[in-house]
């Protein structure tokens, strides 16, 4: 813990472990085991104390892993990983469920009306914080809404949440194999690398990164890819203090440790 002055009073800083890309079972790709109690258990077993539930274009599992957390010291954001129009995912992350909702009805009218075919991509299921069955969700989320990043950074940010590029460097949906670029009339305050590539070699590899700050997620499909690499010291778990820690402002800020 450190010990910030501002505006003639203490502020004292905290240090969270995060992975801010976590799926559960609502995600086609991922693996039955990613029900909420196994989820918080697995944080809580790898030290993380921030993570966000941040689905494939769908957000009804996030009050589930948030009440599995209650009574621990585990905060769970909401959050989705949509997927643009350019075929790219970004990570769109709020504070609460009311605005996380508001986003989803956002994503609803831009999401093609296709059938989910389980057999080829997987169940989508809606499960209560016990990690039991609730709905199936027929509606396929592994789609491209027709949203554009430029037009989904502002709505995530006009509902007061913050919009980073998801696993920049890969291949598969990945802002830079897919655009070759990023976009600069879109402000990032930051850009996710996966967990394969440090922020150091990253920037050596793509040199269209290198003035932004990057975080690191596990982008969790299974319980062993937690990670916690990325680490916020701030005064309070939230999207404001996580874009001042972005910005290393007002005593904020993050770095990312290396993976043994």
């Amino acid at each position: 813990m450190g010990i910030r002055y501002s505006s003639g009073k203490i502020e004292l800083m905290k240090k969270f472990r995060a992975d801010l890309h976590v799926h559960t079972v609502l995600s086609p790709c991922a693996e039955i085991e990613m029900l909420p109690p196994l989820i918080i258990s697995e944080a809580q077993i790898k030290g993380i104390g921030l993570i966000a539930i941040t689905d494939h274009n769908a957000s009804a599992n996030i009050e589930a892993v948030q009440k599995a957390a209650q009574g621990t010291e585990i905060t769970v954001l909401p959050g989705m990983e949509l997927q643009t129009k350019e075929e790219v995912h970004v990570l769109c992350l709020f504070d609460t469920i009311d605005q996380m909702q508001t986003f989803q009805e956002f994503v609803d009218k831009k999401l093609p009306s296709i059938k989910n075919r389980p057999d080829f991509f997987g169940e989508q299921l809606v499960v209560d914080q016990n990690g039991d069955f609730i709905r199936k969700e027929e509606r396929l989320l592994i789609t491209s809404a027709s949203v554009s990043i430029k037009e989904a950074y502002f709505k995530v940010n006009e509902i007061g949440g913050i919009l980073i590029p998801a696993h920049v460097n890969r291949k598969v949906n990945g802002l830079i194999e897919i655009l070759g670029f990023v976009p600069e009339d879109v402000p990032f305050l930051a850009l996710e690398i996966s967990r394969h590539i440090s922020p150091e070699k990253a920037k050596e590899k793509f040199p269209q990164i290198k003035n932004y700050k990057l975080i690191q997620n596990g982008d969790v499909h299974r319980l062993s890819e937690f990670i916690g690499s990325t680490i916020f010291d701030i005064e309070r778990p939230s999207i404001f203090e996580i874009s001042l820690a972005l910005m290393s402002k007002e005593g904020r800020s993050f770095n990312v440790e290396a993976i043994n």
